[in-house]
């Protein structure tokens, strides 16, 4: 019988606090999560729940302190990166494997500096390309990205572009590093329906071609199921469901996934009233305890305040934290 592959990125138990001068907030409570090679996976969740936190911890961009960064491992291909990633330096080794492509290209790009520049300086520092190399490497970044006439826009500022173009750009200065893991934090937020839905198919088409692996992030399930095979579901910064896209679309089982995907906007329901989630998801480090979302939930008892509920797979290799899964299939329907 044939062993299965290991994962490219094999993530457990990561736990990230931040120290303000008064306390110590805790970030990500315990993130495990897994990415093959050349697969696709989303991280979900609201504003706060740890998302961005979690693709930043892997790409080494958290200063320590005042973030501590505590993990069981940290496998890259099976290599183990667990100490390293605990202590100031890491970045050094993560950008040899991850990239990060961040939500707004408005303020990651510099004014000043036209794209060429920034382009052939990452090429030049990173890659150790002379000034010529660099120049050729470019035009074909840019090319890839779908930019045209790439040899004469490298004489571009930033603000010569669109949004979408500026993303691309983004994109362009991700490839520059060769990931091996690129991290999308929410690269479509900043964009107008029809510039994200091309820049979806860019990030699908790139990934696809170069066989990364990808890590989406995003608070839309709709965005996410465009782009990933599999999904984790975060909530106050713990891993809440995880499962295939398309199981999690036809049967999301945890409440809080069921109460974002009620909320999406659907064309056959436009005279209806969307849904909501009731409450605010709690501050970080104001976690309530047991279920962190038992305040918001409609299916919470005494148990959910007083016990955190572990993950329980269920069907096709899903897992769901939750205290009252039958309930919460029961009443799917009704969300």
């Amino acid at each position: 019988m044939n062993t299965p592959p290991a994962p490219l990125v094999d993530l457990g138990n990561l736990r990230v606090t931040f120290r303000l001068s008064d306390r110590t907030v805790p970030a990500v409570r315990g993130v495990s999560l897994t990415v093959g090679e050349g697969e696709a996976v989303g991280i979900l969740g609201e504003s706060g729940s740890g998302k961005s936190v979690t693709g930043r911890t892997l790409l080494g961009l958290l200063r320590t302190p005042p973030a501590r960064i505590e993990v069981d491992h940290l496998r890259f291909r099976g290599e183990d990166l667990s100490a390293a990633v605990t202590r100031p330096g890491f970045s050094g080794q993560a950008t040899k494997r991850f990239a990060m492509v961040f939500q707004n290209p408005f303020t990651a790009l510099n004014p000043v500096f036209r794209i060429g520049t920034t382009l052939c300086e990452v090429l030049v520092k990173r890659r150790g390309m002379s000034r010529a190399d660099a120049r050729r490497a470019a035009v074909d970044l840019l090319d890839a990205v779908h930019i045209s006439d790439a040899g004469n826009r490298l004489r571009s500022y930033p603000h010569e572009f669109s949004g979408g173009m500026q993303q691309r750009i983004m994109i362009a200065l991700a490839l520059a590093l060769e990931p091996e893991v690129l991290i999308a934090d929410e690269p479509t937020t900043a964009l107008d329906v029809t510039v994200q839905a091309r820049i979806l198919d860019l990030l699908r088409e790139i990934q696809r071609e170069r066989r990364m692996g990808m890590i989406f992030i995003s608070h839309d399930l709709d965005v996410v199921s465009e782009v990933v095979s599999r999904v984790y579901v975060m909530y106050a910064g713990r891993i809440v469901e995880t499962g295939p896209v398309d199981e999690l679309s036809r049967r999301p089982r945890h409440p809080y996934t069921q109460g974002l995907w009620a909320s999406a906007p659907r064309l056959d329901r436009y005279k209806t009233r969307l849904p909501a989630i009731p409450g605010n998801p709690p501050a970080p480090g104001h976690a309530p305890p047991g279920c962190a979302f038992h305040p918001r939930c409609r299916l919470a008892t005494d148990i959910c305040a007083q016990e955190r509920p572990e993950p329980r797979p269920v069907a096709d290799g899903a897992l769901v934290a939750c205290h009252h899964l039958d309930r919460a299939a029961q009443e799917r329907e009704t969300v």
